[in-house]
């Protein structure tokens, strides 16, 4: 049998043919290249936006103005203050929020401010007026005025932790606030 003759129109078929299937392999790597570009940019900017908070700098040790000094009694009695500031939890920015307290104190060298905070466990600690001294309601660890432990198999790992004081303009009263990590001898700021 001989085959049929090729009509002169198929002679360049099998050239144009591979040709044909190059252009068919490129047009679809540059559709998955641009697709892959349109999808990279709006995922790019959701992970910008998820990861926003991780790059956020916190506001611990942050100069603070919580009192004027004729504000603290003269005799040594701590007073409690509340440390209002504007904080930003993940995405929510919240103006002028409670975040914390402070003691304050006039000592014979100036004003100590001691943070709230008992150092074994996170609850906040009170003051005793008529004993003259710091006690955490929680385990019943207490301290003096100047936050050292009275007993010295308290649960508190540590004393209370001093805060950082600065006196502006002879009457204004500034303090570096921060915590610090719970249940650890050394005294560490939280992130």
């Amino acid at each position: 049998m001989n085959s049929p003759a090729k009509s002169p129109c198929c002679s360049g078929c099998e050239k144009t043919d591979g040709v044909q299937q190059r252009r068919g392999f490129f047009a679809k790597a540059l559709a998955v290249v641009m697709g892959g570009a349109a999808l990279a940019i709006p995922a790019a900017a959701g992970a910008v936006s998820f990861l926003n908070p991780l790059r956020q700098k916190g506001s611990a040790g942050k100069l603070l103005r919580l009192a004027n000094l004729e504000t603290l009694p003269e005799d040594g009695t701590p007073r409690k203050f509340p440390v209002v500031m504007d904080r930003t939890d993940a995405w929510s920015h919240f103006a002028n929020e409670p975040v914390g307290a402070v003691f304050l104190r006039r000592t014979k060298d100036g004003v100590e401010a001691l943070q709230v905070i008992c150092p074994h466990a996170g609850c906040y600690v009170g003051f005793d007026e008529a004993n003259k001294r710091f006690y955490c309601p929680c385990h019943q660890a207490s301290f003096d005025l100047d936050g050292k432990r009275l007993d010295e198999k308290s649960p508190s790992p540590r004393d209370l932790d001093m805060l950082e004081v600065e006196l502006r303009n002879k009457n204004e009263v500034w303090v570096k606030y921060e915590t610090f990590r719970t249940g650890t001898p050394q005294k560490v700021a939280d992130a």
